[in-house]
């Protein structure tokens, strides 16, 4: 339509264009399905069995039994459109792979990963899109054991080292988890940060407005935390 055109529209032909103008976005943004009549959408899940479906994936990898899979079925569909049943944030450890340690297969997980696994603007940003345009009723925080971010935090706290480069903000956003380890007396405080920064950041997602906390609100969203244990690869919920 014409700059003309659009202009002596109707109210309700100019509202109509809006909507549809935030449709197309949305469309656009979550895959072109809905454009090419893709009805291939799956039936949505609640948070609860979300966690549930995440869960015993994780039991079979531990136990070494996950599901076979053939990777190449199913990218013609993925590449028109993504329905990920949970949102994970993961720290950037080479040695935890949430498809893996879930037993999940591409397109199920909507992963932000990075050292530390906390939530920052760009982090949070990216759960919103997650849960409001991919319509995922799942975050989970995943933290893990020997987390080389908040030790390298631990570091800086007791003795004051310096670090190079940007990773002094990567310390200051896990710091809080530290300091209250710190003053909980803890005996392993690696252990007890990691675990505080996994209820620090849950915390933070459940009163994320105005998305988040709305959905969690409408029993939309379900937020919790996990550790992820390297030597064995079982996640604990906490």
């Amino acid at each position: 339509m014409c700059e003309r055109c659009a202009s002596n529209a109707s109210p309700s032909r100019r509202s109509f264009l809006g909507v549809g103008a935030g449709l197309a976005l949305a469309g656009g943004l979550a895959g072109p399905a809905m454009a090419q009549g893709v009805t291939t959408t799956p039936t949505p899940l609640s948070g609860e069995a979300a966690l549930k479906r995440l869960m015993a994936g994780n039991a079979r990898y531990a136990a070494n039994k996950p599901n076979e899979r053939d990777f190449s079925a199913g990218r013609a569909a993925r590449a028109r459109s993504q329905h990920p049943f949970a949102s994970i944030v993961s720290c950037a450890d080479s040695r935890l792979a949430p498809e893996l340690a879930f037993d999940q297969s591409a397109g199920d997980l909507f992963v932000v990963r990075l050292a530390g696994n906390f939530v920052n603007e760009d982090g949070l940003a990216s759960l919103e899109f997650g849960a409001a345009v991919l319509q995922s009723p799942l975050i989970l925080v995943l933290g893990h054991t020997s987390c080389g971010a908040i030790a390298s935090t631990i570091d800086v706290v007791k003795n004051g080292t310096q670090l190079p480069g940007h990773l002094p903000s990567l310390v200051n956003a896990i710091k809080p988890a530290v300091l209250e380890a710190q003053k909980a007396g803890a005996a392993n405080v690696l252990e007890a940060a990691t675990e505080a920064n996994v209820r620090l950041n849950v915390e933070r997602l459940k009163n994320a407005a105005p998305i988040l906390a709305q959905r969690i609100a409408d029993k939309k969203l379900t937020v919790v935390g996990g550790i992820y244990e390297l030597a064995t690869g079982k996640v604990k919920l906490i």
